[in-house]
């Protein structure tokens, strides 16, 4: 199963009002593992960032200027995409500037429904907390010590991890050549077999989960929103 893991930095944050696309970038996933393959390129807007935007990314007007326009890269992009399912964090945001590139282009606007927004699983997953891509990489112990400033590139490959720890984590596969083969693997006859199999494997560390200051609180504004929270009950 091939995914395509994406993310886009753009002149500010309204595409309606004529803001655009400023680097994309895009990695490739084979049955959610990173393959190595990917795609990245500068784009020229032909217009300043704000100021707010030029503050996360750090593109200059000066060091655009001399990049390709959307249209000149946007056949490379969708080939790279094909029919591949999209990861997206945000993906409203980021789907918007795409389209409406697309649109300008005449061409077909990717569909939501071959788009899975990682946000929407962090929501589900940590209701009542921070789910910025900074946020769950801190949750999940993934190193983002570099991130002084955002990159599409960077921040596609750092969600990616996201997402693999958002649907469970990368599944080990067992694989057996016949049944013989799975029949020797689970050949404990007696309680001395499993015992010993259980005292001798490989102990496994239980990675934590870290919570900022900012997700505590929101935390505990959740639990006061709770009608006849059991929580309530416990401290009194």
């Amino acid at each position: 199963m091939r995914e395509v893991v994406l993310d886009t930095e753009t002149t500010g944050l309204d595409f309606m009002n004529g803001d655009k696309i400023v680097e994309i970038g895009a990695i490739e996933l084979e049955n959610h593992i990173q393959t190595g393959n990917f795609f990245h390129c500068y784009l020229n807007p032909e217009r300043e960032s704000s100021l707010g935007a030029l503050k996360v990314h750090g593109l200059t007007t000066e060091f655009l200027s001399t990049k390709p326009k959307f249209e000149e890269i946007v056949d490379d992009l969708i080939e790279f995409i094909g029919d591949s399912k999209i990861i997206i964090h945000n993906a409203s945001f980021d789907l918007g500037f795409i389209n409406t590139a697309l649109n300008q282009c005449k061409m077909k606007p990717i569909m939501k429904s071959n788009v899975v927004d990682t946000m929407t699983l962090a929501k589900a997953k940590f209701r009542g907390q921070s789910i910025s891509l900074d946020s769950l990489c801190r949750k999940y112990d993934i190193d983002i010590r570099d991130r002084k400033i955002h990159g599409a590139l960077k921040d596609a490959k750092l969600l990616a991890l996201v997402y693999l720890e958002l649907i469970g984590g990368k599944q080990a596969t067992l694989e057996f050549s016949s049944e013989n083969d799975l029949d020797k693997s689970f050949e404990y006859k007696n309680l001395e077999d499993i015992n010993s199999f259980y005292n001798n494997r490989k102990f496994i560390e239980k990675k934590n989960t870290r919570i900022d200051k900012h997700d505590y609180e929101l935390h505990l504004k959740c639990l006061k929103e709770i009608p006849d929270s059991i929580w309530k009950k416990i401290k009194n």
